[in-house]
C-alpha cells in the first residue's frame, strides 16, 4: 500500500486519517524585480476586489495588514463600495494590537468603522464555526503578517479559521505576505501530535520556510478534513531568498515583542528560551536578541562563541527587563548579533544556546510545566540536552522527519 503525504507528515508523532486532500491548485511563480512587492491585498484591491463580488465579507487580521501606504484594510475597504465588509475577528493581540502576550481585545464595535470585532484567540472547532455563523459573512478572508516561526501563533489561528470556515461551509480567501526572513528552506524538529498545543497544532517544522499562502495550501491538503474552499491571492515581485527589506513593505510588529525584522530573524530559534528560567529578553528593547539571567556571567557568551556557529557571534551583554522575568533586576547574559544573515541557521542556534547556558550557568533549568517540549514539538531536545548531548546531536535527531516535511512542502510552495 502506498503511503500518501498526509501519511508521511502524521508518521512524525500520532497518525492520522489516511488520503491526501486536494490542495487550491497550482499556480507559476511570480516574477521578481528589484521593486516594490506587491501584497495580496494590493493585487486583491487592484483587481477591483473581483475575487469578492456578491458576498458579505469578514476579515481576520491584525496591524499588519495595510496596504503598501500603510493604511489598514478593514479601512480601505469599508469605505469601498465594491467590498460588503461586514464583520472583522481578531487573533492574539487584538485587531489593533493592544494586547500583551497570552490576550486579545474581546467581542467590541471598532470605534473608526463602527463593525463588529469578533474575538477568535484560543477559540477552534464549532465554537469558531458557530461565530462565523452567527456573523453573518459568506467569506472569510485572512491577512496577516507571520514571521516564519512554528510557534508564532497567527498561523494557527489561520489552521483553526479554516477548519471553522469548513464546518461553517463558508469561503476562505488567504492574502498573501511575504516571509519576512525568506522562505529559502524549512529547518528544525517537526511537531510530534502527542505535543499538539496553539504553539502548534500539526507536524511541521520549527521554522517553516512558507508563506501564510503557502502555510494554507499545505494545510488544506494535508491536515483539513474536509477541506475548506481556499482561494489564495498571490504576491508579486517576491523571491524566496528576499528578506523583508528587500520587499519595499513598511513594517509594521505583529506582536509587542516583535519591534524589527531583525527580531524575527533570531526569533524561530531565541524563543526557546520560553521554555526555561532565563530572560528572553521580554522588556528590553531587544526581545529574543537580549538573553539572561541573575548569576550569569562573560562564561556564557565565551561558550556561545567557541561554537563557532555561522553567521553570528555573541556579545556578554546585562540588562534589567521592565516587565516579565526578572523585571526590575539587572540580570547577565548574551547579546546575538547576526552579521551574515544568510548563513545563520536561527534554530541550530537556538540549540547551541541552550547548550552551552546549561553548561556554563549551574542555575539553568527548564520550566516546570515543560513547556520548551511544546515549543520543540517533543520532549527529544530536552531529554537530549539533559542526557549531556551536544549541538550537533541534537541537531542531527529531527533530519529525518525534516527531510520527509521538506518532500511534501515542495508541493505547496508559490514562490520561486
Amino acid at each position: 500500500m502506498s503511503v500518501s503525504r498526509r501519511g508521511l507528515l502524521t508518521a512524525t508523532g500520532a497518525a492520522g486519517a489516511a488520503g491526501v486532500l486536494a490542495a487550491a491548485a497550482p499556480a507559476a511563480a511570480a516574477g521578481a524585480g528589484h521593486g516594490r512587492v506587491r501584497t495580496g491585498f494590493d493585487r486583491l484591491a487592484a483587481d477591483g476586489y473581483a475575487l469578492l463580488d456578491g458576498q458579505r465579507v469578514g476579515v481576520v487580521t491584525n496591524p499588519t495588514g495595510i496596504t503598501a501606504e500603510a493604511r489598514h484594510l478593514v479601512d480601505v475597504m469599508h469605505a469601498d463600495e465594491r467590498v460588503d465588509l461586514v464583520a472583522v475577528f481578531g487573533p492574539e493581540h487584538g485587531f489593533r494590537g493592544t494586547a500583551q502576550a497570552g490576550g486579545s481585545e474581546g467581542r467590541h464595535d471598532d470605534p473608526a468603522t463602527g463593525l463588529p470585532v469578533y474575538d477568535t484567540y484560543l477559540k477552534s472547532g464549532q465554537p469558531l464555526a458557530d461565530i462565523f455563523t452567527a456573523s453573518g459573512v459568506d467569506t472569510v478572508v485572512f491577512d496577516i503578517q507571520d514571521v516564519g516561526a512554528r510557534f508564532y501563533t497567527y498561523i494557527w489561528t489561520l489552521y483553526d479559521c479554516m477548519v471553522a470556515a469548513s464546518l461553517a461551509g463558508r469561503r476562505f480567501v488567504v492574502l498573501d505576505r511575504p516571509n519576512p526572513v525568506t522562505g529559502r528552506q524549512a529547518s528544525g524538529p517537526v511537531l510530534d501530535k502527542a505535543f499538539a498545543t496553539f504553539v502548534g497544532r500539526e507536524p511541521i517544522p520549527q521554522a517553516h520556510g512558507m508563506t501564510v499562502g503557502e502555510l494554507a495550501r499545505l494545510f488544506n491538503g494535508e491536515f483539513l478534513a474536509p477541506p475548506v474552499r481556499l482561494e489564495t491571492v498571490r504576491m508579486s515581485g517576491w523571491k524566496r531568498t528576499d528578506f523583508f527589506d528587500a520587499t519595499g513593505l513598511p513594517w509594521v510588529p505583529p506582536s509587542p515583542n516583535m519591534p524589527t525584522p531583525d527580531t524575527a530573524l533570531v526569533y524561530s530559534g531565541t524563543c526557546l528560551f520560553e521554555g526555561t528560567n532565563l530572560s528572553e529578553g521580554r522588556g528590553t528593547t531587544r526581545p529574543f536578541e537580549l538573553l539572561g539571567a541573575e548569576g550569569i556571567d562573560r562564561r556564557w557568551a565565551q561558550a556561545a562563541n567557541a561554537e563557532r556557529l555561522p553567521g553570528v557571534h555573541f556579545r556578554e551583554a546585562y540588562f534589567a527587563p521592565t516587565f516579565s522575568k526578572f523585571q526590575g533586576k539587572t540580570v547577565g547574559g548574551v547579546q546575538v548579533h547576526v552579521h551574515e544573515r544568510r548563513s545563520y541557521d536561527p534554530v541550530r542556534t537556538g540549540i547551541a544556546l541552550l547548550v552551552t547556558a546549561k553548561r556554563s550557568w549551574s542555575g539553568f533549568a527548564w520550566r516546570p510545566d515543560n513547556w520548551i517540549d511544546k515549543l520543540t514539538g517533543s520532549s527529544r531536545v530536552r531529554t537530549m540536552i539533559d542526557a549531556g548531548a551536544g549541538t550537533d546531536d541534537v541537531v542531527a535527531a529531527w533530519q529525518g522527519e525534516l527531510t520527509t516535511f521538506r518532500r511534501v512542502r515542495g508541493e505547496y510552495l508559490l514562490y520561486r
